[in-house]
């Protein structure tokens, strides 16, 4: 127990920085004022007072050489403003908490005679106006790793000049509220279970929030990996995976503030939602945001608008909600395949194959004619020497395209229908033709009566605009027939059999049947979105980023071999961060990220790393006893040391209709909201049982609650409906399974589903089930959570084994 003078001493310290922060942030706040006003004036003087008069060279070469002078000016205060404004904003962040933890540590090569030195951590730096005492060191800092590292005792931590050790003598914590030191603790543990409790006892919110004073050893070791050129992260649900990966970018920019820009970091999420959720990270710690994107908006960017792709949501909804349509397995079959490491292999033989034979052409055609046929083209292609690669094929047929097209204009100029349009030329067109023809014969106003001459640049003028959509088509590669060549290894199954060992997947011929019917209707199921543009690149050359320094994907688990592949190809300068919990894989085909042999081959075993986050802070220990023994391996994930009541299971009557499910659903939303739970989520399995709830819960009285969708953009704030699928990633401070029987969730391809739903529970998790529990929790202990409200044994006659 610290003693209270020694949190009197810290108070007044905490006093002491306060009061030089304000003295600061009211000295810089008239310059940032003043540096916008500077900016504004330039700006103005540089575009409405600055004027050019093109027909005196003299005051053209005094009015550029002004305009260079402001614009250097203008730029050199547009970065004191900037960089001003920063430090303003940072000091502003720390006024009312300017730090949450303290060290004392002193280096071994000077810890004889010497005291040690009281290091202050928060989330920014501030320097005393000496220019070199550090009142607060930033967490991001290379000494501030210590805090996360360590307990009192030996300690070390690693600087650009090499590694430093010593001995760490005092571990203190803090939690400060709008100046006033609020609870102190001294710990030997990494982070004192004290301010964890407090933290996560607190509500969820409609945002993320980074709480960098809780960073685990484990998340810290996630946050400022700076070596490896692949890092894939697994931690189970609730264990800041995604807390330390926004954290880790706060961290990547602190470190290389020099040479990385947020621009040039990326993060693939796995909705709109979730970009929402997370957007408030970076602000906080006083970054910029990130771009953000999802891997379906890619998609869609570079296949639309010739094909519709399909979402992995709408596949989702198929997988969980057709499962007696004729084709349901087939189609499963398809998805497997074809996002399996075999299916790239065949890709990339049939690019070899192609090399050989069986390229696919669109034929140029001008007014209603082949100009060029697929015919030509082939035989064009295929008189290349085979040791010029297949990409570099199509560039040199690019260029050769291009060189006919310019021969068959010239051909087209003189024609007759060329004739017919110069009658009804417009004025506007005419007069465009006489000023390109007086230009190019250098004749100031003087008047053109060279009529040949005229009309021969008109008729140019003509053909070159009808031959402009031709020459945009080879420009873009068009030419190359793409869907021609991704149907062709759905035709039968002769050439992937030659490309597959000699063997073909099971149910393959409906596999092909399925996929010729959707491209038929200009359709792309979300399984051979990323193959078809796979093999497109192949085929085409890849699309590079090189600007980009840093990808990060969370729900890696979702990503199949051939998304992985891609984005190492799309951005072949970039280091990768890809974080995933196995245990929320609920998607049918196969995920690269278990795959050890698939992720080492991405960047070679030397650069890729794995480490794993086990313990879990969302959820009360109840709720994680209770999820963990839902999946196998889950005696593998540690509960934080968090209290809370066991789950609650209300088993409804046999024969209990949905508008008995609504009514215990709305009656729980206005019980657990009036028990002061801000966030309450009402999980649903489908998208459509998610409709369906919400209109039956706001006839049953919840009005108050709001449906998410796959077009929700942010979180509402209070009470939700919302599909299971979709709530990955984010957190409620109560969560009701809206049906947990057999009819919900029976076969074994649901289990990672339901466990995704449970574990969005931060402190009350409530199952309904009308007549049955689901396998997955009449397999259970009773002990880990209670029947009806009631900590008893669940009656025998309510379980069901699994499989029946």
């Amino acid at each position: 127990m610290i003693l209270d003078r020694e949190q009197e001493i810290e108070q007044i310290r905490v006093n002491e920085v306060r009061e030089k922060l304000q003295t600061r942030i009211a000295h810089m706040s008239p310059d940032v004022q003043d540096l916008r006003e500077q900016v504004v004036e330039i700006r103005k003087d540089l575009w409405d007072e600055v004027t050019v008069n093109m027909s005196h060279t003299d005051d053209v070469n005094e009015t550029m050489a002004s305009l260079k002078q402001q614009s250097e000016l203008l730029s050199e205060r547009e970065r004191s403003h900037r960089h001003t404004f920063l430090m303003l904003q940072k000091m502003n962040r720390l006024l009312p908490a300017p730090y949450f933890a303290r060290i004392d540590f002193v280096e071994a090569e000077t810890e004889e005679g010497h005291t040690s030195e009281q290091i202050y951590i928060g989330m920014s730096s501030f320097i005393d106006t000496d220019g070199e005492t550090f009142l607060v060191y930033d967490w991001r800092t290379p000494i501030a790793s210590l805090y996360y590292d360590y307990a009192p005792g030996p300690a070390a931590y690693d600087t650009p000049g090499g590694t430093v050790t010593g001995t760490m003598q005092l571990k203190r914590q803090f939690i400060i509220r709008e100046g006033r030191i609020r609870y102190l603790f001294d710990t030997a543990l990494t982070i004192g279970d004290e301010v964890l409790q407090q933290v996560l006892g607190m509500g969820a919110d409609p945002q993320m929030k980074s709480i960098v004073a809780t960073i685990q050893k484990e998340q810290n070791a996630v946050i400022r990996n700076d070596r490896s050129r692949l890092l894939i992260v697994e931690g189970a649900a609730g264990s800041g995976k995604t807390s330390a990966v926004m954290q880790r970018v706060a961290y990547l920019l602190y470190k290389h503030r020099t040479t990385l820009r947020a621009d040039q970091m990326v993060l693939f999420s796995p909705n709109p939602l979730f970009n929402s959720y997370v957007s408030a990270v970076l602000p906080e710690l006083g970054e910029e945001n990130i771009r953000q994107t999802t891997f379906q908006d890619y998609l869609g960017s570079r296949l639309e608008p010739e094909f519709q792709v399909e979402d992995p949501y709408d596949q989702m909804e198929y997988e969980l909600t057709a499962t007696h349509q004729p084709g349901y397995n087939a189609r499963l079959a398809g998805i497997r395949f074809k996002s399996s490491a075999l299916f790239l292999q065949v890709l990339s033989r049939y690019k070899e194959h192609l090399e050989r034979t069986g390229m696919r052409f669109r034929a140029l055609k001008f007014r209603g004619h082949a100009v060029v046929s697929a015919e030509e083209m082939n035989a064009k292609f295929y008189s290349y020497p085979s040791s010029v690669r297949l990409a570099n094929r199509v560039e040199l047929m690019q260029e050769w395209l291009m060189e006919r097209l310019a021969v068959l204009a010239d051909e087209e100029v003189r024609k007759d229908w060329v004739q017919e349009e110069l009658n009804y030329l417009d004025n506007e067109k005419y007069h465009k033709a006489y000023m390109r023809l007086r230009k190019r014969k250098g004749l100031g106003n003087s008047d053109l009566h060279e009529a040949d001459e005229e009309e021969a640049l008109l008729r140019r003028m003509v053909v070159d605009e009808h031959y402009k959509k031709l020459r945009a088509r080879v420009r873009r590669q068009r030419f190359v027939h793409i869907p021609a060549l991704y149907r062709q290894l759905f035709v039968g199954g002769t050439l992937l059999t030659e490309l597959n060992d000699g063997e073909l997947p099971e149910q393959w011929e409906e596999i092909g049947q399925y996929t010729l019917q959707n491209m038929d209707v200009s359709l792309l199921s979300y399984e051979d979105a990323a193959p078809y543009l796979y093999l497109s690149e192949l085929v085409q050359g890849f699309r590079m980023n090189n600007t980009v320094r840093h990808v990060l994907i969370d729900e890696a688990q979702d990503y199949s071999v051939f998304q992985f592949e891609f984005l190492k190809r799309l951005f072949p300068r970039a280091r990768m961060t890809a974080v995933g919990d196995f245990n929320q894989a609920i998607f049918t085909h196969e995920a690269a990220f278990r795959d050890e042999e698939a992720v080492a081959n991405l960047y070679g075993e030397a650069d890729t790393e794995r480490l794993h986050l086990t313990r879990s802070y969302r959820s009360t220990r109840e709720i994680v006893e209770f999820t963990r023994a839902l999946v196998p391996g889950g005696e593998r994930i540690e509960p934080f040391n968090r209290g809370g009541d066991k789950p609650r299971v209300t088993l409804a009557a046999a024969g209990a209709d949905a508008a008995a499910g609504a009514r215990h659903a709305a009656a729980r939303i206005h019980a657990l909201r009036g028990e002061g739970f801000a966030s309450v989520a009402v999980i649903c399995k489908t998208a459509a049982e998610s409709l369906a709830a919400h209109a039956a819960i706001a006839q049953a009285g919840a009005t108050e609650v709001a449906l998410v969708t796959k077009r929700t953009q942010a979180l509402p704030p209070g009470a939700v409906v919302i599909p299971a699928y979709l709530a990955k990633g984010v957190e409620f401070d109560a969560v009701v399974i809206y049906d947990a029987s057999p009819a919900a969730y029976r076969r074994e391809s649901e289990r990672k589903l339901f466990y995704t739903a449970c574990t969005r529970a931060m402190h009350v998790l409530e199952l309904y089930a009308p007549g049955e529990l689901s396998p997955f929790v009449a397999a259970l202990d009773p002990g880990l959570y209670a029947l009806n409200g009631v900590q008893e044994e669940q009656p025998a006659g309510h379980r069901v084994r699994e499989g029946e």
